[in-house]
């Protein structure tokens, strides 16, 4: 059974949503999480681990955008994409990367609320 199956009876925002929170959680660990994991080791070697990650992010990513196209546009597409790894990024960042939490994360967030406002607005 695949994961658009097991969405197939939700809202086509909701199942691209979910699908790009899942795809994005493999992207933030292949692009950020061979700093705290693999510091030691060569680049090549966190390259090619960064990279089988990232296989699993688009075995994600490509069916949500091919199920959001459906019914969203590309720029909507995008801004869904941009806020989403923004929520995925500053949890990430603070709990597993210990990053301190900054009033820029705020300002931040404020911006993309204002992004997904002109952008689905009419």
């Amino acid at each position: 059974m695949s994961a658009t199956s097991v969405l197939s009876g939700l809202p086509v925002w909701v199942q691209t949503a979910l699908l790009l929170t899942a795809s994005n959680v493999f992207m933030t660990f292949a692009w950020y999480g061979h700093l705290k994991n693999l510091a030691a080791k060569p680049w090549i070697i966190a390259a090619l681990i960064s990279w089988g990650i990232a296989l699993f992010e688009y075995l994600l990513q490509v069916p949500a955008n091919r199920i959001g196209a459906t019914e969203l546009t590309l720029p909507q597409l995008k801004i869904m994409q941009e806020v989403i790894t923004l929520s995925v990024f500053v949890p990430f960042s603070v709990f597993y990367m210990n990053q301190p939490i900054k009033l820029d994360f705020l300002w931040a967030a404020l911006c993309m609320l204002g992004a997904v406002y002109f952008i689905f607005r009419s």
